[in-house]
């Protein structure tokens, strides 16, 4: 178990991970890449934006100054949003020891590289770090009231998957692993893209019949994709995969369920989005997605569904039209 832990990211992820860490008392560091908010989350113990209402521990550390927030990390955590990672570990490379193993819990896809996070983060800090991702159904208001939780701790590495199961395990948040890091990762972008279509049936009012269906073949068309990019197929059925995007498509704290909402009720993306404290990832990946798609040729109607209305300007009642006209086939 590591004892000295770095967190990289201020926001809801980085903010529930320093509490369970500092629960089990130990040496917890938060850095954040603005220090003006970083400090006033220090003052206020209480990370206001991301999660209001949680007192942050008296012993969690506030660390502005990039190599003094590294010094003498043995473990660190990369809690940025997947569009910012490169920016951030660009910046913090040089203080960064390649001996220190960095565990991810960004779920998403980069954009311009289409790239899952460990992916970048061996793009940027170059060969010599062990990865790992740690992914699951982590509604962070619920994990900072105690109710229970469980996650995956994912790697190539089965030995850090381990480290990092013993290190993030509590009572109240179980931790299995396996090394599937693809799987696991790709999951964790892919749900978001369909709980945004999840919102936009609660939005519509579609009704369970829909919510169902779409959670079925949702999974379906991640798991066609995870394949291909050679994940394994227990995964999918896994806490990273069917766990996830069952809390992703049903939790009213969501942020992509809730954004889909949003636009099944008649917003238009850019207010959809404004509307939304947090980083809505599913919106940025869903373009990362039918990328990947279209290089392994996987059918993804669902997604390309999502895209043509968020994106593309179709309305909801085209898209939905569309997928339920569909050549029959097999399930």
């Amino acid at each position: 178990m590591f004892e000295r832990i770095t967190i990289i990211g201020d926001g809801a992820m980085g903010s529930i991970c320093a509490m369970m860490l500092c629960e089990k008392s130990l040496r917890v560091t938060m850095w954040g890449y603005d220090a003006n908010q970083l400090g006033e989350i220090e003052s206020k113990r209480e990370n206001v934006k991301f999660l209001p209402g949680h007192k942050l521990p008296d012993n969690l550390l506030f660390e502005a100054d990039d190599s003094k927030a590294m010094k003498g990390a043995e473990l660190i955590v990369c809690a940025v949003p997947c569009q910012f990672v490169r920016r951030v570990f660009e910046r913090l490379k040089p203080h960064i020891p390649k001996s220190v193993p960095i565990v991810s819990v960004t779920k998403g896809i980069e954009n311009k590289n289409i790239l899952r996070a460990t992916e970048i983060l061996k793009d940027v800090l170059g060969k010599g770090h062990k990865l790992a991702a740690l992914s699951g159904p982590t509604i962070a208001d619920e994990i900072s009231e105690h109710k229970p939780a469980t996650a995956c701790a994912a790697s190539d590495d089965v030995e850090l998957a381990q480290e990092v199961q013993k290190t993030f395990n509590c009572p109240y948040f179980r931790v299995y692993y396996n090394d599937d890091i693809v799987g696991v990762e790709l999951c964790g972008a892919t749900k978001n893209v369909i709980a945004i279509a999840a919102g936009i049936i609660d939005g519509i009012d579609a009704g369970d019949n829909a919510k169902a269906a779409l959670v079925c073949r949702g999974l379906a068309e991640i798991e066609r994709l995870g394949l291909a990019l050679g994940a394994k197929e227990k995964t999918f059925s896994g806490l990273s995969g069917l766990g996830d995007l069952i809390t992703t498509c049903i939790s009213p704290h969501g942020r992509n369920r809730s954004f889909g909402e949003r636009i099944g009720k008649g917003l238009n993306t850019r207010a959809a989005l404004a509307a939304t404290e947090s980083v809505v990832e599913g919106a940025a990946t869903c373009e990362s997605v039918l990328e990947l798609a279209k290089r392994y040729k996987v059918e993804m109607p669902i997604t390309q569904a999502v895209h043509s209305v968020i994106a593309e300007g179709k309305t909801v009642k085209e898209a939905i039209q569309e997928l339920m006209s569909r050549d029959l086939k097999a399930e």
